[in-house]
């Protein structure tokens, strides 16, 4: 298991972090919050706990920015089945974010926060309320607020510095689904709303899908691995051509995980498109990519995100441990935290074995509480497992031996599904 010294260190130097997330009236996220956010969170629960639903915060938000937000939320089923049930009043999501995490010795950036609020109507849903503050240091100063819009009106401070002197300028949307990050961060007068429409619309959440990794695609070189992996030879064939060197080291780590595993072949076909070939030690010819074993392309796949040579500012993986022998997953855990100095990484998983290798400050253990809603709750604030952990016990242990204060499938009652 990795030192605590380790998360403080990855805490004080690097790209963008988010520090807090709360939502409301999300799903089973009635109100929940979870602060002290690190660079590798993890969460953890039983089926039905909330963690999928917690993922799926961020791809609303990623979605919302890139394809708009009619569109994700049709993706859903739209707010009837988006809201909490039996809850009122709009959707919220709130996000505090440091722009550039400290160094030792140096004063810390501005932490800012995001709000965004989201109602129906009877022509459809609205932002309803849309903000965005900073405060200056920790707890030195009022937070200020530049940028206020409520149903696509309000004000916006311009600048690189925006401060309580400056002119606030008149802001209406054409329409009221409209995001006015999204909008105004396209244009260069708003250089601190930009920044933030750069970070969301930069985040990478994955699906991955060993079926999908098999998916023959059209020729021709991809920047960014898709959600499911369906352009995996795509972007393997970008790579090889652009960074060989990182395809190279994706390879040989690659090869040191898998058991067996002997090298990748890579041969350009009569089509354009990309041959991969995988062979396997104790056998003399190689077989296709696409008819070698789930874990083999699924480790692939995250290697390839986790290397990524513009990496994202968020890497979302969900269950990653699906389709993976238990044995590699210590490896894993390790290439996430060497990925975690350059991206913020989120987690969900319901692995013993992969948590074994995480810190209890990174981990989140989420349950549903008598109501049906989701709570969670960081490891090292639960009772007893800082003693546990600093006598050398392993999260993954603990967790399996049902000594955190909830998250245990067989001794909690179901939730009710009319909470959903």
């Amino acid at each position: 298991m990795a030192e605590q010294d380790d998360t403080t260190q990855l805490l004080i130097a690097g790209p963008p972090r988010i520090e807090s997330l709360r939502v409301k009236n999300y799903r089973a996220l009635k109100d929940m919050q979870l602060s002290g956010l690190t660079p590798l969170t993890v969460l953890l629960g039983p089926n039905g706990s909330g963690k999928s639903t917690v993922f799926d915060v961020f791809a609303f938000l990623s979605d919302c920015f890139t394809i708009g937000l009619r569109r994700a939320l049709d993706a859903r089923g739209r707010m009837r089945e988006l809201r909490t049930k039996g809850a009122e009043g709009p959707i919220e999501f709130e996000i505090k974010y440091r722009e550039i995490p400290y160094k030792k010795g140096e004063q810390r950036s501005h932490v800012i926060t995001y709000h965004l609020s989201i109602n129906d109507t009877s022509k459809g849903p609205v932002i309803s309320e849309e903000w965005l503050h900073w405060s200056k240091s920790e707890g030195a100063g009022r937070p200020f607020r530049f940028l206020e819009l409520e149903n696509g009106k309000g004000t916006a401070v311009m600048g690189e510095v925006p401060e309580t002197e400056e002119t606030r300028m008149p802001v209406e949307l054409a329409s009221s689904d409209l995001l006015g990050v999204n909008t105004l961060g396209q244009f260069k007068e708003h250089p601190r709303v930009a920044a933030l429409r750069a970070f969301i619309t930069g985040w990478y959440l994955s699906y991955l899908s060993p079926n999908s990794a098999r998916t023959a695609t059209e020729a021709g070189p991809q920047e960014r691995l898709s959600r499911t992996g369906s352009n995996l030879l795509n972007v393997i064939q970008y790579l090889k051509e652009t960074y060989p060197e990182i395809w190279q080291n994706i390879v040989e780590r690659l090869v040191s995980r898998v058991p067996q595993l002997e090298s990748i072949i890579e041969e350009m076909m009569a089509d354009g498109r990309l041959g991969l070939w995988i062979k396997d030690a104790p056998f003399k010819e190689p077989i296709l990519a696409q008819f070698s074993s789930d874990g083999t392309l699924k480790m692939l796949a995250y290697l390839i995100v986790l290397n990524d040579p513009e990496p994202p500012s968020l890497i979302g993986l969900e269950e990653p441990e699906n389709h993976l022998h238990p044995r590699l997953l210590a490896g894993l855990a390790e290439e996430c935290r060497e990925a975690a100095a350059h991206s913020q990484l989120m987690v969900t998983t319901h692995s013993p074995e992969f948590i074994n290798h995480i810190s209890d400050k990174e981990l989140f253990i989420l349950s549903r509480d008598e109501h049906g809603f989701t709570r969670a709750k960081k490891a090292c604030d639960m009772h007893g497992i800082r003693e546990f952990v600093d006598s050398g016990a392993l999260l993954g242990d603990l967790w399996t031996e049902n000594q955190f204060e909830f998250g245990d499938p067989l001794t909690e009652a179901q939730p009710s599904r009319r909470s959903r």
